[in-house]
C-alpha cells in the first residue's frame, strides 16, 4: 500500500493538471477515493495546493437507497475535506433536462430501453460527466482523471485499458476526451484486495464501510461506475443502477432489496416491469404508435411487419399517472427523510411543452393528471404552470373538431397540426416559414396501419394477410430526426 500511496503522491506533485474523482458510492469507487486521500493527506498543507473534484453521476433516476447513500456520503465529503484542509470539492452532474430519462421516455415517447436500442447510457451518464470534464479542461488545459477502474472486472475493461495505456506513464489517454488523462490507482487489485482494503481502513470523511458491505449483500451485486466513455458495460445487473433499467430482463438487484426488507421499493418494481413489459414483441403496436417521430412508416426488411415508432400519446399519459401514483405511494412507505422524487417539477414542465407543441395535446393533460393524482396529498404544493395565450385551443375545442372531422372521414390530428402551425405564427409580421411547416405535416403519413400494410403486401406480392399483433423480434432503430440520432 505504500508503494501505491508514493505513486500517488508522486504524479499528484509532478504537475498542476487538476484531478477529478468518479465517485459512485460503490465499492471500487470508494477504495480509490480513500486511497487518494490518504496519500494526499500525509502531504504537508502547503503542497495541497492542487484541487481534487470528486464527482458523482445522478441519472435521476438512480435506485433511491443508493442516491441516499452517495447524498449523505457527498456532504461529510465535503465536510471533511475542509475540516481536514483537503484540496477536494464535490460536485453531483445531472442530465439536462431536456434529455432526462422521463422527458425522453414519456416527453417524446421513446420506448424504454433495451440491448438493440440503449438510448439512456450517452444522455444520462456519458454527457453530464464528460461536460464537467470539458469544463475543466477549458479552464486548465488539461486534466487527470482518477477513476476506480480494475483490470479483473472484464477482459474488455483490461483492453480498454490497455489500448489507452502511455507509454512510460502511469496514465493514460482517455479514449473520447481530448486532453483528459485517466489514472487508475487500483487497476490491478482483485475483489478480495477491494474488500480487505475497505474493511481495514477506516472511511476519512466519516462513513462506516460495514454498511457499503451490508448494501452489497443485501442486494448480491456489483456498482455501477461513474461511466465516461462506451466501453462501460450496462449497469442493469447492478445494485448501483438505474431503478427504471429495463435492459435486463429481471432486476434481481431490486427484487433482492425487497426481500432482505425493503419493502417500499416495491411500487418502483412493479413499475419498472410495467415498462418491461412494453417490449414484448406482440404486444409493441399496442403501446406504440405505427409511424416514427417524423411522422413516417418503415417496414423491418422486406416484410410487412411496421417498425413501431415512440409510445402512443394516451399511453404515454397513462405512464405519467402511473409514476405520479408511485411516487405518492413510496413517500407514504418510505422510511423518515428517505423519500424520493421520481420525477422533478423541471420535468413535467418539458414535458407538458413537449406534448402541447409537438403533439397537439389541447386538453394540456400534464397539469391535470399531476392535479389528479397527487392532489393535496402529502403537503403537495402544484407547480405553478405557465399561461397558455389567449389563442391557445382547448380540451373542447378538441371534443369539437373530432367530431367534424370524423364527419368528414379526415384525421383529427392532421387538423390539429396544422391550427398549431397557424396558432404559433398567430400575430408574426413575417410568416415566410408558415409554409415549409404546413407542407411538412402533408408529408407525413397520415392514413390507417390496415391500408399501409395492405399496399406494402401488394408491392411486395405477398399472398397472406398479416397478423399485425404477432410481430416477431425487431431490430430497435433509433427514431428519425438530429435530436434523435445515436
Amino acid at each position: 500500500m505504500k508503494r501505491i500511496h508514493d505513486d500517488v503522491r508522486e504524479i499528484y506533485l509532478s504537475d498542476n493538471r487538476p484531478w477529478v474523482v468518479g465517485y459512485s458510492g460503490g465499492k471500487d469507487s470508494t477504495t480509490a477515493l480513500q486511497l487518494i486521500w490518504a496519500a494526499i493527506s500525509a502531504l504537508p498543507e502547503e503542497q495541497r495546493t492542487k484541487k481534487i473534484y470528486v464527482i458523482s453521476s445522478d441519472t435521476l433516476v438512480e435506485t433511491p437507497v443508493v442516491s441516499h447513500y452517495i447524498d449523505v456520503s457527498l456532504e461529510r465529503i465535503a465536510k471533511a475535506a475542509v475540516e481536514q484542509g483537503m484540496p477536494i470539492e464535490t460536485h453531483k452532474v445531472v442530465p439536462e433536462v431536456d434529455k432526462s430519462f422521463w422527458v425522453n421516455l414519456i416527453g417524446r415517447g421513446y420506448p424504454a430501453p433495451s440491448r438493440r436500442f440503449r438510448w439512456c447510457t450517452e444522455r444520462l451518464k456519458i454527457e453530464p460527466a464528460n461536460d464537467f470534464i470539458r469544463s475543466r479542461v477549458a479552464e486548465f488545459g488539461e486534466v487527470v482523471m482518477v477513476l476506480g477502474v480494475r483490470r479483473q472486472e472484464s477482459a474488455t475493461r483490461a483492453q480498454v485499458m490497455s489500448l489507452h495505456k502511455i507509454e512510460g506513464s502511469r496514465l493514460s489517454r482517455h479514449s473520447s476526451l481530448l486532453n483528459a488523462f485517466v489514472y487508475a490507482p487500483i487497476a490491478e487489485f482483485s475483489t478480495d484486495d477491494v474488500w480487505t482494503y475497505l474493511l481495514q481502513n477506516q472511511s476519512p470523511w466519516g462513513n462506516d464501510n460495514r454498511d457499503l458491505v451490508a448494501m452489497y449483500r443485501n442486494a448480491a451485486s456489483g456498482e455501477c461506475p461513474l461511466v465516461v466513455d462506451t466501453s462501460t458495460p450496462s449497469c442493469g445487473n447492478s445494485r448501483f443502477g438505474c431503478w427504471v433499467c429495463t435492459v435486463v430482463e429481471r432486476d434481481k438487484a431490486m427484487e433482492a432489496m425487497i426481500d432482505s426488507g425493503e419493502e417500499w421499493l416495491t411500487p418502483l418494481l412493479d413499475y419498472r416491469d410495467k415498462l418491461a413489459a412494453t417490449q414484448d414483441p406482440a404486444k409493441k403496436l399496442k403501446y406504440r404508435d405505427y409511424r416514427r417521430r417524423t411522422g413516417k412508416v418503415s417496414f423491418i426488411g422486406e416484410t410487412d411487419r411496421v417498425m413501431p415508432g415512440p409510445y402512443t400519446m394516451d399511453f404515454r399519459r397513462e405512464l405519467l399517472r402511473g409514476l405520479l401514483e408511485t411516487q405518492r405511494q413510496v413517500a407514504d412507505e418510505a422510511p423518515a427523510g428517505e423519500a424520493p422524487i421520481l420525477i422533478h417539477e423541471a420535468e413535467l414542465h418539458e414535458i407538458r411543452r413537449l406534448w402541447r407543441t409537438e403533439n397537439g395535446d389541447w386538453p394540456d393533460s400534464v397539469p391535470r393528471i399531476v392535479r389528479d393524482t397527487l392532489g393535496k396529498d402529502n403537503g403537495f404544493v402544484e407547480p405553478d404552470w405557465v399561461s397558455e395565450d389567449a389563442v391557445a385551443f382547448t380540451a373542447d375545442d378538441g371534443e369539437l373538431l373530432n367530431a367534424i372531422c370524423e364527419e368528414n372521414d379526415v384525421p383529427t390530428e392532421l387538423v390539429m397540426r396544422l391550427l398549431d402551425i397557424e396558432r404559433a405564427s398567430h400575430g408574426l409580421k413575417r410568416r415566410h416559414a408558415v409554409h415549409t411547416r404546413i407542407e411538412d405535416v402533408f408529408k407525413q403519413e397520415w392514413r390507417d396501419l390496415d391500408v399501409l400494410v395492405s399496399e406494402r403486401r401488394v408491392s411486395l406480392d405477398m399472398p397472406e394477410a398479416a397478423n399485425l399483433n404477432e410481430l416477431d423480434e425487431e431490430l430497435e432503430q433509433p427514431f428519425d430526426g438530429e435530436e434523435d440520432s445515436q
